[in-house]
C-alpha cells in the first residue's frame, strides 16, 4: 500500500513537470512569433526619425530605453537611418537622443550603455565584402555584370556595396534582423520607394522574421506615420507574402 502511494505521488510529480514544460514551450513559441518590445521600439524610433517628428521621437526613445534597448543600440539605429533618409534626419535624431539622455540623467535615471562596435576585419576588398553580405541577405548570388540603375550609374553600386553593406551592415552592435527592421521602417516612413521596400521586406523574411512579425511591424508603423500611410506598406507586404 505504501509503495502504491509512492508510485502515485511520483506519477503526479512527473505529470506536473511535463505539463509545466509543455506550457513553457508554448509560451516560448508564442514569444518567438511576436516582435519583442525592443524590436517594436526600433521600428517606432526609426519611423519617427525618418519623418522628422522629434516630439514623438523623444517619447519613443524613452520607451525604447525602458524596454531594454541599450544606449549604443539606439545610437547605432539612428546612425543606420542616415543611409535611407539622409544625414539631416539622422543627425537630428542623434541630437534629440542627446537631449533625452541629458534629461534622464538629471532625473537620476541610469541607462545601460551596452557594447561598443567591434573593429571590422578589413581582410579582402570592401566591394567584395559588401557584395557577399548583400548575397547573404537576399539569398541570391550577386551578378558579375551590372544592370539597371547600377549600370546606369556604377558609382552608386560601389557606394551601395562598399559603404552600406560593408561599412554599415558589417558592424555588430545590431543584428541583421534589427538593421532590417530599422531599414523597412525608414523606407516606409519616407514613402514612394516601393521597389526598395519590397526588396527589404523580402530580406526581413530571409533573415528570420516571420510573416506574423511583419504584420505586427505594420501595426507599429500605423501609430508612427498614420493609418493611410501604412496602408501602402501593408499592400506591399501582402504581395511579398504571396510571392508576387
Amino acid at each position: 500500500m505504501k509503495r502504491l502511494k509512492i508510485r502515485v505521488l511520483i506519477a503526479i510529480i512527473i505529470s506536473i513537470f511535463l505539463f509545466t514544460t509543455q506550457i513553457k514551450a508554448q509560451q516560448m513559441a508564442t514569444t518567438e512569433k511576436n516582435l519583442s518590445p525592443q524590436e517594436r521600439s526600433l521600428i517606432a524610433i526609426s519611423a519617427s526619425t525618418a519623418i522628422g517628428d522629434l516630439d514623438k521621437l523623444k517619447v519613443t526613445l524613452n520607451i525604447g530605453l525602458e524596454n531594454g534597448l541599450t544606449v549604443n543600440e539606439i545610437k547605432e539605429a539612428l546612425i543606420h537611418t542616415y543611409a535611407y533618409c539622409g544625414f539631416p534626419r539622422s543627425i537630428r535624431g542623434l541630437q534629440t537622443f542627446m537631449e533625452v539622455m541629458k534629461e534622464r540623467k538629471a532625473n537620476g535615471i541610469s541607462d545601460q550603455v551596452g557594447k561598443e562596435a567591434s573593429t571590422i576585419n578589413e581582410i579582402g576588398l570592401k566591394y567584395e565584402r559588401g557584395k557577399k553580405i548583400l548575397g547573404e541577405l537576399t539569398k541570391t548570388p550577386q551578378p558579375e555584370t551590372l544592370s539597371g540603375y547600377s549600370a546606369f550609374a556604377p558609382a552608386i553600386d560601389t557606394f551601395l556595396k562598399e559603404h552600406l553593406f560593408a561599412d554599415i551592415f558589417e558592424r555588430d552592435v545590431l543584428s541583421y534582423v534589427q538593421r532590417e527592421l530599422v531599414t523597412v521602417s525608414v523606407i516606409a516612413a519616407i514613402g514612394n520607394a516601393e521597389p526598395m521596400l519590397k526588396s527589404h521586406l523580402t530580406i526581413c523574411l530571409n533573415v528570420g522574421l516571420t510573416p506574423e512579425q511583419l504584420r505586427q511591424y505594420v501595426e507599429v508603423l500605423k501609430s508612427r506615420i498614420g493609418k493611410n500611410e501604412a496602408k501602402s506598406t501593408q499592400k506591399i507586404l501582402d504581395k511579398v507574402l504571396k510571392g508576387v
